[in-house]
């Protein structure tokens, strides 16, 4: 249209002209209000296309009430899991018109994650996903009494607000499982820091699926989540020779313990099998390939973002306290059967 060649930017009534429709019908479509047929939706979001319009994000903030900003507070984005599911967060944030502001505390406790999800709320946003997976964080997030919509991810404290999280007891489980299917009488253990809920749910899956069988489960090694902390428990674990199977609390510890491992000359998996936790992008190309358990930080992210955005548009919405994604189990080469 001629105005648009102009080169001045288009206009609402550009696009309903175009359309044939009213500005109003236009606004609804930008909204994603009711009342417009499908066939008029198409034909109006072809003539913004035509015409490159660009709605006006501060005017459409101002006509839905809202900020279309979501927050999201988070603690070490140096770790894979947490910087994982903010990427994932981001991203359908993202698909569903909203901006993220991401706010990182840098103490794990109590006071740190509440000053954050204050920070947020005096910013306007319309909701918050906060990664809060430390025991010390217990209680933050209860009676804020500010109004704005929370949902916590990956660990968060049953009953403060909705979580969506991975479920680490099933992932840990479907790890010690595939060990004692091969035929190993139990399964070791190195654990993740005492203080991180997910070590803690990670620990118990491990501990339950031998005691289903009627198995005790032999003491943990701690570790905390690097590959240092696994190197040294590998090097206590490969004068142990009664030892056949471990389950590793995350895959960078795995990595540590098979580094040990090779130079104990400890063979991998004929003499010692392993499984991690995480299925992180390097996890493939160890040697050998990390058998492991993978999390679909995409799926949370989607999974949070979908249940946050119930909340701010619908008021009458009453989420569940708990959703759970199911992990999965990666299979390599890093673990087989006992040698005889």
């Amino acid at each position: 249209m001629a105005e648009a060649r102009s080169g001045r930017s288009a206009t609402l009534a550009d696009v309903a002209r175009l359309a044939g429709v009213s500005a109003m019908t236009v606004s609804r479509v930008l909204n994603d209000r009711g009342n417009v047929s499908a066939s008029t939706r198409i034909r109006v979001q072809r003539a913004m296309d035509q015409v490159r319009y660009r709605p006006n994000a501060m005017a459409r903030s101002l006509a839905l009430g809202r900020s279309q900003t979501l927050g999201v507070v988070t603690f070490d984005t140096a770790q894979y899991g947490p910087g994982s599911a903010v990427l994932g967060i981001e991203r359908a944030a993202r698909e569903r018109g909203y901006g993220v502001t991401i706010t990182v505390i840098e103490r794990p406790d109590h006071d740190a994650l509440r000053s954050a999800v204050l920070s947020l709320d005096d910013r306007m946003v319309d909701g918050m996903v906060v990664i809060a997976p430390f025991a010390a964080m217990a209680g933050a997030l209860r009676d804020l009494g500010r109004g704005t919509p929370i949902v916590a991810a990956e660990a968060g404290h049953q009953g403060e607000v909705p979580i969506v999280g991975i479920d680490q007891g099933l992932g840990a489980r479907l790890a010690t499982r595939h060990l004692l299917e091969f035929g190993h009488r139990t399964v070791h253990h190195i654990s993740g820091p005492a203080d991180w809920i997910e070590s803690r749910l990670r620990s118990d899956g491990w501990r339950a699926e031998p005691g289903d069988r009627g198995v005790t489960a032999p003491p943990a090694l701690d570790g905390d989540w690097t590959a240092q902390s696994g190197y040294e428990a590998g090097m206590r674990l490969a004068d142990d020779g009664s030892v056949t199977a471990v389950f590793v609390a995350n895959d960078q510890m795995a990595l540590g313990l098979l580094h040990a491992l090779h130079e104990r000359g400890v063979r991998v998996p004929q003499d010692m099998s392993v499984v991690g936790f995480d299925d992180i992008p390097e996890s493939a190309y160890f040697l050998p390939s990390l058998s492991t358990v993978r999390q679909d930080f995409a799926r949370l992210g989607a999974v949070a973002v979908e249940l946050l955005d119930r909340l701010v548009t619908d008021d009458d919405f009453v989420a569940d306290d708990r959703l759970l994604i199911e992990p999965s189990l990666v299979v390599r080469e890093s673990a087989g059967p006992p040698s005889p």
